[in-house]
Formats: structure tokens, sequence, C-alpha cells
């Protein structure tokens, strides 16, 4: 009996200390508010890579041609869509802020973001380049505030993270947990801070100067790196200029997916990109993931097992059991609903947090999957295998 309500006990005090942890993470102190622009201003040149964006890129454009901000040009780069993205921005000519620009085929050693990227910048003019993803909708005063912001906090680079869209039941039960996985990995507090090497961007929306930008090479330098934001950050943190991760989730909202498949696509990419190249890493992901699953398996279980327990005479030690799991129970479920609730979705969806972690770690499982096979992932209809990663 003692044995197993020190178990429990154990259990317990590890839970709140973890669930605890692993919500104060995702700490975001600097936030964009809405603002209007001052008069004049350096030309910002917005730079928008579109590779089969036809769901989006009306949206976006439409943002971006609304801005308050007064001396931008807008760059779109079609990266060879095979859909009816380049007829959509055949919709769009006579403004002289706007510029369409074809994509060349995608060089040798290249990743297709960077080279799309490489080629707008190119054809900029603008003191500050501004890289804003196709499925991300700015509001009116986006790039006014975030440019008043990043000049206020000192930044060389200034990203922001965005309001997720989340329209069906997958985005909803997968999305935050990604999210908080995250905040986990990558702080943007550490990433603030300038003593620390924690480096992340959000290629959604990313303001740099452009002579930073060249100091550090460009997206030559980072051109066969598919998560090229952080690449991105890591090339300007690490080269001693001040990168600032802030919210901006009143400014700037994403549509990132639809549908499971894609999220799938995505997020397997992301974690096989993380993974690769570290086999440490890859034991510790795919036993992570069991770990996640049995968890989230055990949470629901462990109740039970108490009440179990008490009618079989278990007594005081097994009501303290069934307490304990209850209120660990009650912890997680507030905690994940407090970040539901920030993220614009009903608080009843952290009742899905079991199925959601399921998910979650079946993607970790298959990205370690890809490395030990060397089968590579699929991005963007492009094969990009582990030499090239």
């Amino acid at each position: 009996m003692i044995a197993a309500l020190a178990a429990s006990t154990l259990l317990f005090v590890a839970g709140i200390l973890v669930n605890r942890f692993i919500h104060n993470r995702y700490q975001l102190d600097i936030v964009v508010e809405p603002a209007q622009p001052s008069q004049g201003g350096p030309l910002i040149s917005v730079c928008v890579p579109a590779r089969n964006e036809a769901a989006n890129i009306r949206a976006c454009l439409g943002a971006l041609l609304s801005q308050t901000y007064p001396n931008l040009e807008i760059i779109v780069l079609d990266d060879r869509s095979t859909d009816s993205t380049s007829t959509i921005l055949e919709e769009y000519p006579g403004d002289p802020r706007l510029h369409i620009l074809h994509g060349s085929e995608l060089s040798e050693g290249w990743a297709g973001k960077p080279h799309a990227l490489a080629q707008a910048a190119e054809a900029s003019r603008g003191e500050w380049l501004c890289f804003v993803d196709a499925d991300t909708f700015l509001a009116p005063e986006a790039i006014a505030s975030c440019h008043a912001k990043a000049v206020a906090t000192g930044a060389d680079l200034f990203t922001i993270m965005t309001h997720q869209i989340m329209g069906t039941f997958w985005e909803k039960t997968v999305l935050p947990l990604v999210i908080t996985a995250l905040g986990v990995g990558f702080s943007p507090r550490d990433a603030n801070d300038p003593h620390k090497p924690t480096a992340i961007a959000n290629g959604q929306f990313i303001l740099i100067r452009r002579s930073v930008y060249a100091a550090i090479g460009g997206h030559e330098r980072i051109k066969d790196r598919i998560v090229e934001d952080k690449a991105l950050a890591e090339a300007v943190k690490w080269n001693g200029y001040r990168l600032i991760v802030a919210d901006g989730r009143a400014v700037a909202s994403t549509r990132m997916y639809t549908s499971l498949p894609q999220m799938w696509e995505d997020w397997t990419k992301n974690i096989y990109l993380g993974l690769q190249g570290q086999p440490g890493l890859v034991f510790l992901g795919a036993f992570g993931a069991v770990v996640l699953v049995l968890s989230a398996l055990f949470l629901p279980v462990w109740p039970l097992l108490g009440l179990l327990w008490y009618l079989d005479g278990g007594s005081w030690a097994a009501i303290l059991v069934v307490l304990e799991a209850l209120t660990i129970w009650g912890v997680v479920l507030y905690s994940r609903g407090n970040v539901a609730q920030a993220m614009g979705i009903s608080r009843w969806y952290a009742l899905t947090t079991p199925l959601g972690a399921g998910v979650f770690a079946a993607m970790m499982i298959a990205s370690a999957w890809k490395i030990i096979s060397g089968r590579g992932v699929m991005w963007r209809g492009r094969r990009y295998n582990p030499s090239r990663s």
C-alpha cells in the first residue's frame, strides 16, 4: 500500500512540475499593437514567395495592398506554380507598388523557398526587407506597427508569431500541442536574450534590415535549408546582430492547413529536419514519442486504478491516489484550456489532448523512420533527401 501511494505521489509532484515547465516556456514578452504610421519612413520591400497558392494569394495581396505604411513595394515571386496562382496574379495590373516576378527553375543545391526569396530580394530596393508567406494575412497597420516596434527595440531581424486560423477539428486538436512543443524547444524569451544562443524566426513574417541581410550573405548562405526561417535567425544572431521575436497576433493571421494530411506533411518535414543528422536526437525523439503516448493514455487510467484499488479495500490511500490523479487531470486540462483560449478556440478542445498527443507522437515516429530509412521528405511537390538538407 505504501509503495503504491508513494509511486502515485511521486508521479503527482513530477506531473505538476512538468506541466508548469511546459506551459511557461512560450513567453512572448514583446507585443505588437496596431499603430498608425509616422510620416515618411524608409522604403520597405515586401517579398512574397508563391508556389501553388491559389487558395490564399488573393487574400494575401489584398491585405498587403491595404497597408497604411506609406513607403512600400510588394514583390510576388511566382515559384513555378502548377495551379492557377499565375492566372490569379494576372488580375493585378496597374498598381505601381506591385511587381510580379516569375521564378527560374530550381538551381542545384538550393531548397525551394530560399531560392524564391533570394530572387525576390535581388529585385527589391528597400532599406528593409519584409518576407511574408502567401498564407499570411496582415491587418492594415501590420507593417507600420512592426517597423515601429523593430526600430524601438533596436532589432536587426524582427519576427512575429501570428494568430493561427484553425477551422477543422484536427487543426484545433493537434496545432495547439505543436505550438506548445515549439515553445518548449525554442523559447521566444531565450531567443530575445542576446546572451543565449537560441535563435528562431517565423517565416510567415520576417522584417530584416537590408544591410544585415547582405552582411550575412542573404538566402544564398542558407540556400539548402528547408526550414530557412530558423537558419536565417541563427545567421543573424550568431553574427552579433539583434534578433527580436514578438507577439504579432493582433496584426497578422495565418491559415497554415485545411486538413490533417497537410499538417502531417508539414510537421513530419519540420521534425525530420530538426532530428536529421543527429543520431542521438533521432533515438530521443522516437523514445519521447512513445513516452508521450503512454503518458496521454495513462492520465485517464490513473484515477480508474485508484478507484479499483479503493473498491478492493484500499481505504484512505486509494482515495488519495484518486484525488492526486484527478488533480493532475484538472491542472492539465486547465493549462490546455488556457492555450486553446489564447489561440481563439473553445476551451473544450483541452479534452482532445490525449488524441492530439497521439497524432503528434506519430509524426515524431514517422520523421525518425524517414531518417533511418533514408527516404527523405516531400514538400511542395519536391523531394528533399538527407544529403540536401
